[in-house]
């Protein structure tokens, strides 16, 4: 593992009220759709496992894996995409929802009324100072979607994504192949969720503060994957 290093300004080891915990970051080639997960997991990442490793995976990969990740000169937002996204908070830390073609993802995952009521609801509250409602009633499957930022490593810093299809499945498949309890981990440097888990009895607050600091990084680190060991 001596050449697992992590990456800048984070470190390996943290500490939880769940445990010490090591999150060994996993660099791999740039992900593209038809990309196989499990081969990724056989290339990159199961020399180093050890009984009772978890594995944790970035949303984003599956997602691309999938072909959810789409060019934006191949989105073409409507009117109400175009009204809505100006209403969004844009946070330093990734687009979300604050773009037209993010936006026209949303309608066309989540639908109009859904995305409408969300919006409704942030209007009406955030001259109280209430955040983030609009973005807890569009759920996971909101909050995971993104768009382009400078930072990305091309060739998606020109692409908006949505969540992984089924990262439930997906990760009970990939425990079937690997052994190890995978978790989807949805994290940037201000936030982080998990979207899916390979057995329902993870803990999910536990994954949460494994990831307290986003050991994986937002930027070129090239690093979706990482191995978690308890101390």
């Amino acid at each position: 593992m001596d050449n697992l290093m992590p990456n800048e300004g984070k470190e390996l080891k943290i500490s939880t009220p769940y445990g010490d915990f090591l999150r060994y970051p996993i660099k791999t080639h740039v992900v593209v759709k038809g990309d196989s997960l499990t081969d990724i997991i056989d290339k990159y990442v199961r020399d180093y496992l050890q009984n009772g490793d978890m594995i944790f995976i970035s949303e984003k990969i599956i997602a691309i894996s999938q072909g959810r990740a789409f060019d934006i000169d191949d989105i073409h937002p409507s009117k109400l995409a175009n009204i809505l996204c100006k209403f969004v908070y844009k946070s330093p830390y990734g687009i979300g929802l604050g773009s037209p073609w993010t936006m026209q993802l949303a309608i066309d995952d989540i639908g109009v009324p859904k995305i409408l009521f969300a919006a409704l609801c942030s209007a009406i509250t955030k001259p109280f100072g209430v955040r983030g409602v609009f973005y807890k009633i569009v759920g996971d499957k909101g909050r995971a979607i993104d768009g382009p930022c400078d930072y990305t490593l091309p060739p998606y810093n020109h692409c908006a994504k949505l969540a992984p299809k089924d990262p439930d499945k997906v990760a009970k498949e990939l425990e079937d192949y690997s052994g190890c309890k995978i978790v989807v981990m949805d994290a940037n440097d201000i936030g982080r969720e998990v979207l899916g888990v390979s057995d329902k009895n993870i803990d999910i607050e536990m994954c949460k503060e494994i990831f307290r600091d986003n050991p994986l990084g937002q930027k070129s680190q090239q690093t979706p994957i990482a191995i978690v060991r308890k101390v």
